[in-house]
């Protein structure tokens, strides 16, 4: 398979995971127990997690056969066998993959429950996310560090991809709750929303002190810095500065729904007039979910390359 298709597969994959375990948390922090127990919006977000969670398991399994395609050096549809076994049994990769199938079979079993138990069906759903979520970094460059430096890249690793997807599932999360069943959402729907931005203003800040931190101790760990100029000019640093980018723009997204678009939807509850506010919410919405699909779109890419070639 050429490249270009593994990079997509890796991106079906990391875009899959990051909303099983964003979608699962969102309905957990934003909606009150009594909102997630009658049944209100939990029914759309049960949907969605009743297809994202199976189909992980499809993209897992097409995303494997790829790498292990690329790795011996064959077309996907020539691994034998025996290949496969080796893949399965004898490498990092294959062993975490094992536990990502236990963990998305997991998730996708918990997620028929959703609409019956919500509390106690969304938390086994994005625990097992998080587990298969963070298994994809051993197939990334946190698999090349070696002894304590190893265990604290993993660690940090995972800690950063499952933080992103909090964020990411919000924002998808947003456009759910503002998309509700009626044709116009009524102003309680929109109140919850309402709540729901405010809720997520204090969640969304612990994710962006994670992201950041744990994104320096990588960049520390893959390139260093007193290598940050050679790896700058190389099309791995050039591509890292991008999702920087695309980070900085999501981050400047955010503060303006928080302390902007929050409070204009706040005013036009009262005055009763909120298709302009509910407008201005959903575009800047749309803004930073094209930016997020950036950001994973580069992501896809950067495992791909080595920082100095």
């Amino acid at each position: 398979m050429a490249d270009w298709g593994l990079i997509a597969i890796r991106f079906a994959l990391y875009a899959d995971l990051m909303l099983l375990v964003g979608l699962a948390a969102f309905p957990l922090y934003s909606l009150t127990l009594e909102e997630r127990e009658t049944q209100g919006p939990i029914h759309q977000f049960a949907r969605w997690l009743r297809w994202v969670a199976p189909g992980g398991l499809v993209v897992s399994t097409f995303g494997f056969a790829a790498l292990s395609a690329s790795m011996f050096g064959v077309g996907m549809f020539e691994l034998d066998r025996e290949m496969s076994v080796i893949m399965v049994t004898d490498t990092a990769v294959g062993i975490a993959w094992q536990w990502q199938l236990a963990a998305l079979l997991a998730a996708s079993l918990a997620t028929l429950r959703v609409t019956r138990n919500p509390t106690t069906s969304l938390v086994p759903v994005a625990l097992a996310g998080s587990v298969a979520l963070a298994t994809l970094v051993w197939s990334g460059h946190a698999e090349a560090t070696e002894g304590i430096a190893g265990i604290l890249h993993r660690l940090s690793d995972s800690i950063h991809i499952i933080a992103a997807a909090v964020w990411l599932g919000a924002i998808i999360g947003f456009h759910i709750l503002l998309t509700p069943t009626q044709k116009e959402p009524p102003a309680s729907w929109l109140c919850l929303v309402h709540r729901a931005l405010d809720q997520f203003a204090v969640i969304g800040t612990i994710c962006v002190l994670l992201i950041v931190v744990t994104g320096l101790i990588n960049g520390q760990m893959i390139v260093g810095i007193a290598n940050l100029a050679p790896a700058m000019t190389a099309p791995y640093g050039q591509l890292a500065l991008r999702k920087l980018i695309l980070f900085a723009a999501m981050l400047i997204l955010a503060a303006h729904n928080r302390w902007r678009l929050s409070p204009n939807l706040a005013r036009s509850l009262e005055s009763g007039e909120e298709d302009q506010a509910v407008a201005a919410l959903k575009l800047s919405l749309w803004r930073e979910t094209l930016a997020g699909g950036g950001i994973l779109g580069v992501v896809a890419v950067l495992g791909m390359l080595q920082p100095f070639e």
